[in-house]
């Protein structure tokens, strides 16, 4: 039980870091060369907090993979992750999210459904 406590921890970690970077970087704009980007990057703290969530999300994940089989942790991870941040990008970001998206959502959560029986 622990295990699957500690992956909720880490998918919620990852989308977040998701989250965070994207804004950080609507923040920063586009940028022209590598370096540019790194400069302004590293002055914005949404997207320094994005690169910390996802250091967290990948300590929590690592302790999730002693604890509990691949097979089942990473289709999770990967899935639910996308759901929160589809969730976020429709509802803080904005984002258009299409009737094709939703249904593809829902097989997502159905497939998710199947491989954590």
């Amino acid at each position: 039980m622990q295990g699957y406590l500690i992956l909720g921890a880490a998918i919620v970690l990852n989308a977040t870091a998701n989250i965070l970077i994207k804004v950080g970087m609507s923040r920063i704009g586009q940028a022209d060369h590598l370096k540019d980007l790194l400069v302004r990057a590293i002055a914005q703290p949404v997207f320094i907090g994005g690169i910390l969530s996802f250091g967290l999300a990948l300590a929590s994940y690592s302790i999730v993979l002693s604890r509990l089989n691949l097979s089942i942790a990473y289709p999770l991870m990967v899935s639910l992750g996308l759901i929160i941040v589809v969730l976020a990008s429709y509802f803080f970001l904005n984002e258009t999210i299409t009737a094709i998206q939703m249904l593809g959502f829902l097989c997502i959560i159905a497939g998710v459904w199947m491989v954590a029986r």
